[in-house]
């Protein structure tokens, strides 16, 4: 075994401990803590959308103690602004009547926007400077956040009384749209074992250490990428643009403007980190079809037939995929 190949087997390690751990408390949802954790070794963002009550908040929380990572939440309200998630300057004395910088919940690995799209566009704006670039600027001056950087937001798909939908440009800011599902009659037993007898589950550290995952973070874009492969990403992104030649017939339809070149290396790094735990050091276009959903479906945009259809954009997604 080459060290490229120990160096996989290793990640894979790490990488399902983790996810073992993050299963003592979350019942069910493999596919969102999977694509949760691709976010976290690719260094993307993540929405997750979800009718209250089924863990998203616990989840992040359970994050941060198994990995040893900093973690803060910030409940998204009408009244919120931009300083209250960023930070201020604060005057430091009466004497010197200097201005000291006081850090906002911003300053965290793990970042909670819960419910993000009850906040105005213009506190949702303060987030897209810290998701983008890593750091956010106060008068004048900038900080950078600590790395890893991870904003894990939240959406009530039902509640959309009081809301602001997401601009597409913070959208785009994000790696994976997951939609958590509601547990079926066995997961929901098992929830109610585990949170009505008084008892709370132990966890393991599995990494404490950022630098760690960093590392890791690095390791992971270093996969073997085939030109072929590469084709096929550059294809599904493509096939989602209404007045592309490849685009599928419900893009030509349906669509008003199909995903940003973000959504192909959204599919890339992602493709990377499947290929790793599927045991394989190299990307396969199945790689890039299992990311296809979590990474595109928030960057397509429906015409308004769409809309009025009830069409959705898996719908449209898949059909690129199957074609």
């Amino acid at each position: 075994m080459n060290n490229a190949e120990a160096d996989a087997a290793q990640f894979r390690d790490l990488f399902c401990r983790i996810q073992t751990e993050l299963q003592k408390r979350i019942v069910g949802q493999g596919e969102i803590l999977e694509g949760v954790l691709t976010a976290l070794f690719v260094g993307g963002h993540v929405l997750l959308e979800g009718v209250p009550g089924l863990g998203k908040t616990m989840l992040v929380r359970t994050l941060g103690e198994v990995t040893g990572l900093k973690f803060s939440r910030v409940q998204f309200t009408p009244d919120l602004m931009p300083s209250d998630i960023v930070g201020t300057n604060l005057i430091a004395g009466e004497e010197s009547r200097a201005f000291k910088f006081q850090p906002g919940p911003i300053f965290a690995n793990l970042v909670l926007a819960d419910e993000i799209n009850r906040a105005t566009p213009k506190t949702q704006s303060a987030l897209l400077e810290a998701m983008q670039e890593h750091h956010v600027t106060v008068g004048g001056t900038q900080h950078p956040l600590a790395e890893p950087f991870l904003v894990l937001a939240t959406q009530n798909p039902l509640e959309m009384e009081g809301t602001y939908p997401l601009p597409e440009a913070q959208l785009d800011r994000f790696l994976f749209k997951l939609k958590v599902a509601y547990p079926n009659a066995a997961e929901l037993h098992t929830i109610l074992d585990r949170t009505t007898a008084g008892e709370d589950a132990a966890l393991a550290a599995v990494s404490g250490d950022a630098a760690e995952l960093l590392r890791w973070r690095a390791f992971t874009r270093q996969v073997p990428l085939a030109r072929e492969v590469q084709e096929r990403a550059v294809e599904i992104v493509l096939a989602t643009h209404p007045d592309n030649p490849a685009a599928s017939p419900k893009a030509k339809r349906f669509v008003r403007y199909g995903a940003s070149p973000r959504g192909a290396q959204a599919l890339i790094l992602a493709g990377k980190i499947f290929a790793l735990l599927d045991g394989r050091y190299h990307v396969s276009k199945a790689d890039l079809e299992k990311a296809a959903l979590p990474a595109l479906r928030h960057r397509v945009i429906l015409n308004f037939e769409g809309e009025a259809e009830g069409v959705t954009t898996d719908e449209v997604v898949s059909e690129i995929i199957k074609g």
